[in-house]
């Protein structure tokens, strides 16, 4: 059953053709990730099924979205608890607390929900955005090149909690990236964006819970070897 539709997407500014023709679809709970190039379309493609742009075409989209962004999208002017409170005004004071308390103990920062962004690390206040958007209970999750701005290290471990948190909650998550390891580690399926359009699609076969040793494995390569060639692909 699919729980995101996608029919003849397409999406101009002023002139310019972002996403032309688009199709897309992802079953409830599945994990997909898009990668392609700087101004392929990929956050344009998000902002579409957020409906932050004007496009044509149907989308087909549950209501409860939640999207989580490269640049860390929290209020400096808030700590950790108040972030994740953001947007619970009409829940009640102690069902607020209590979601505010299971959130902060689902991005492992118990310790620290009276510090401020600045007193926290990249990976922390990217952890503070997720719980912010899982505390609303979205059916999707739009991922928007979410740890781009991290260190290989700090990333490789948002990657593996990123995991956990999908395991335990089966959200239907679309991840764009342009990082192709992270996009096979993570997805069921990798989908490339290149000239405004889709022009392949890889099922990962991997088995779950995935661990770093596959990204060593024959398979791996041979995946990322695809997926690069598709990516560089130029119609002439």
């Amino acid at each position: 059953m699919s729980n995101i539709s996608v029919k003849n997407l397409s999406v101009h500014y002023d002139g310019y053709c972002a996403l032309k023709g688009v199709d897309f679809e992802a079953g409830k709970g599945e994990f997909v990730a898009i990668v392609g190039k700087s101004g392929s379309g990929k956050t344009t493609f998000l902002h579409a099924l957020a409906r932050f742009v004007k496009f044509s075409g149907d989308i087909s989209v549950p209501k409860n979205v939640g999207m989580v962004f490269q640049h860390y999208a929290v209020f400096p002017w808030f700590t950790a608890s108040e972030n994740i409170a953001f947007g619970l005004e009409n829940e009640t004071n102690e069902k607020r607390a209590q979601i505010v308390s299971e959130h902060l103990k689902l991005a492992e920062l118990e310790d620290k929900k009276d510090k401020y962004p600045a007193e926290l690390s990249g990976g922390q206040v990217q952890r503070i955005a997720l719980a912010r958007s899982l505390a609303h209970n979205p059916e999707v999750l739009l991922m928007d090149e979410p740890y781009g701005a991290l260190d290989a290290y700090t990333r490789d471990k948002m990657q593996q909690w990123l995991l956990d948190i999908w395991t335990t909650h089966k959200k239907t998550i679309v991840f764009v990236t342009h990082n192709i390891e992270e996009a096979i580690f993570l997805a069921d399926r990798v989908l490339v964006l290149n000239d405004q359009k889709f022009v392949g699609e890889y099922k990962i076969s991997f088995a779950r819970p995935r661990n770093e040793s596959i990204k060593f494995s024959p398979e791996f390569n041979k995946l990322r070897q695809q997926i690069f060639e598709s990516l560089n692909h130029t119609n002439s």
